[in-house]
């Protein structure tokens, strides 16, 4: 990797910013970044060498520090986003008994053995996706808790789930990997409440603040990367164990200092550079040579958004329920797994992503669809006007 290619890389990116400014057309940034991939890279004009050592490197850490601030922001400390808990596990348990039948359908249709696979990905939400276009949008409302609740769950569940998934044989080690990351997480958690509770943190933070120091970066930022080892060696994805981690911190309480400086990495630099080297791996030329894979990435969006639909018989405004079925975290993870170990046909991890564009392209809409008939905010009481005497 040269400084060439990191500026090729840095350019191309802005391409993420620049298609999401119209605010009509509710884009994610990383849509275009993960088309800028695509533009410089396998399936285009070849500039970026996505199986570079150094650039797999950094962008398995933009994979894991993003996951990390996708679990930082679900909502495991709002009590009204916990109320609405019972609703949305329903909501997400009818979600995932529908996406089993039309999974194991599309792979019995496609002749395809990956039907675990496409279950956990039809039945998969994106939390890094619906949130910020529910905060956009500024929808509220009980339903709106609702759905927040079912997709962070749904998000969990697909995230754990995936290592099994995606490669069977190999199901009992990856359970096992799961759990040593899983109880890295919990003892994490122990530890950041009790110096939090002492207040160990708080004075690290006025030192670290004080100083100059960098402290709390620096700290989650090597937990962070212990976490990333712990699953390599575990043999699961680093997804789980950024999003691990980064649930360990929501439920202890995320410094609004440190989110800044994480967003400043992730956003700025990682998370771009992940996006596009991911588009730059991407053969979608395989598509091209196999129509059937094209049809396969429209059957999965498809369904995926059929599964969430359902949630309209229990009550949830069906534009919230298609907003629900937005996805990317997993289908990118169940790509870079399937990938780095060889497990998915030619042309089926372009497939995956095309499905996800689908589902990002209906949520869009339908969160437009949605704010316009959002509940109308409370109008403050207005003093009658003071009557003076003639």
């Amino acid at each position: 990797m040269t400084f060439h290619t990191l500026a090729i890389i840095s350019v191309v990116a802005l391409l993420g910013p620049l298609l999401a400014i119209p605010r009509r057309w509710r884009l994610p940034v990383m849509l275009g970044q993960l088309l800028a991939g695509i533009i410089v890279g396998q399936s285009g004009l070849r500039l970026v060498d996505s199986t570079d050592p150094s650039i797999t490197l950094l962008a398995d850490v933009g994979f894991a520090l993003m996951m990390f601030v996708a679990g930082s922001h679900v909502p495991l400390r709002d009590g009204q986003k916990r109320s609405a808990l019972g609703k949305g596990a329903a909501r997400a348990t009818v979600t995932a008994v529908f996406a089993a039948g039309l999974g194991v359908g599309i792979a019995a249709l496609f002749g395809i053995n990956h039907a675990p696979l496409y279950i956990v990905l039809l039945a998969s939400s994106s939390a890094a996706l619906v949130l910020p276009i529910i905060d956009s949008l500024r929808l509220n409302g009980s339903p709106v808790l609702e759905v927040i609740a079912q997709v962070a769950i749904a998000d969990i569940a697909a995230i754990v789930a995936l290592p099994l998934a995606i490669d069977p044989p190999n199901a009992g080690r990856a359970a096992l990997g799961a759990a040593a990351v899983a109880g890295a997480s919990v003892l994490l958690y122990l530890v950041l409440s009790r110096l939090e509770k002492t207040g160990a943190r708080l004075r690290l933070h006025h030192l670290s603040e004080s100083r100059k120091f960098a402290l709390e970066l620096r700290i989650q930022l090597a937990i962070l990367f212990a976490m990333a080892a712990l699953a390599v060696y575990s043999h699961v994805s680093i997804m789980l164990a950024g999003f691990s981690f980064g649930l360990a911190v929501a439920a202890v309480g995320e410094p609004r200092r440190l989110a800044r400086q994480l967003f400043a990495i992730a956003d700025g630099f990682l998370g771009p550079l992940f996006f596009v080297w991911l588009g730059a791996s991407l053969h979608l030329l395989d598509l091209l040579n196999r129509p059937q894979m094209i049809v396969l990435g429209l059957s999965l969006g498809l369904a995926a958004v059929l599964a969430h639909a359902v949630t309209r018989f229990l009550g949830l405004p069906l534009p919230l329920g298609l907003m629900s079925a937005a996805q990317l975290g997993v289908p990118v993870a169940a790509v870079t797994i399937g990938t780095q170990s060889n497990l998915l046909l030619p042309g089926e991890a372009a497939a995956l992503i095309l499905g996800a564009l689908v589902t990002i392209g209906v949520s869009a809409i339908a969160g437009g669809r949605a704010a316009t008939h959002r509940e109308p905010e409370p109008v403050p009481p207005q003093r009658p006007p003071a009557v003076t005497a003639p």
